[in-house]
């Protein structure tokens, strides 16, 4: 089963699936080379050659292209640790990349995730409505992740939203205040809608109600045609989704070149 659900993910959502809202992309063999919105670089690809000198002169050119060619002061090459990649991590090591903390790959069928949860007397789970409603949710974020650069984030997001890009963000409030949030994004000719950013305060961890935003993110992309959820999960979020019937089948990390 779990070996199914990785089928799908490698063969719906790598490569040019990934690639939403992007400023622009070009093709280096079998890579993808985006480039969006905030000067951030991107690299993927759905499978690189078996042979070690020629994924080291994939990393030089990749490097060599957004070096040159584009603004980008970083750029993510985005790795799986089930990929067939002679000695990737390395050449990218040497390149100056740097890896981030690395993530679990979650799968699973968005039916699972949809659940009757109590929520805290006062707290409230919606969809975000106004812009106001997406800056106090990546603020938020920001101080979860301490991320100082949420600001930048939230005003994409709401470029995003002003454009008609399908995706939503859902919050949780309380006392007027963002508590916890997390955002759907349906990918376009899938299965699959991807939950992401999904962050809660500290101190109202616990208590039901991310579990809440990951069910009413799981119904709309039920009502959307979608029946496929996928994740990349820290440690935080990784047992909720393992409770609601996601599984683990595969990690990721980001090795980030900045400039």
């Amino acid at each position: 089963m779990h070996e199914d659900l990785l089928q799908a993910y490698d063969d719906q959502l790598r490569g040019a699936a990934e690639l939403h809202g992007e400023v622009d992309v070009e093709r280096l063999g079998p890579l993808w080379l985006a480039q969006f919105r905030g000067d951030r670089g991107f690299i993927t690809y759905r499978s690189l050659p078996a042979d070690a000198r020629e994924i080291a002169d994939l990393v030089d050119a990749a490097l060599e292209h957004f070096r040159e060619r584009t603004a980008a002061s970083s750029v993510e090459w985005k790795t799986r640790g089930h990929d067939l990649a002679p000695g990737l991590e390395d050449e990218l090591l040497e390149r100056g990349f740097v890896a981030e903390e690395p993530e679990s790959i979650m799968v699973g069928r968005a039916e699972g995730l949809v659940a009757d949860v109590d929520l805290p007397q006062g707290v409230e789970v919606r969809r975000a409505s106004s812009v106001e409603d997406i800056r106090a949710s990546y603020e938020m974020q920001g101080i979860v992740f301490d991320d100082p650069d949420w600001r930048s984030r939230a005003e994409d997001a709401v470029r995003r939203r002003e454009s008609g890009e399908q995706q939503e963000l859902w919050i949780a409030v309380a006392d007027g205040a963002v508590v916890s949030t997390g955002r759907l994004e349906p990918v376009e000719g899938t299965d699959f809608a991807g939950i992401w950013g999904g962050a809660t305060l500290p101190e109202w961890r616990g208590r039901g109600i991310y579990r809440a935003l990951t069910s009413r993110r799981a119904e709309v992309a039920l009502a959307l045609g979608k029946t496929l959820i996928n994740s990349d999960s820290t440690e935080f979020s990784r047992p909720i989704l393992e409770r609601s019937g996601l599984v683990k089948v595969s990690t990721t990390t980001p090795y980030v070149w900045t400039r």
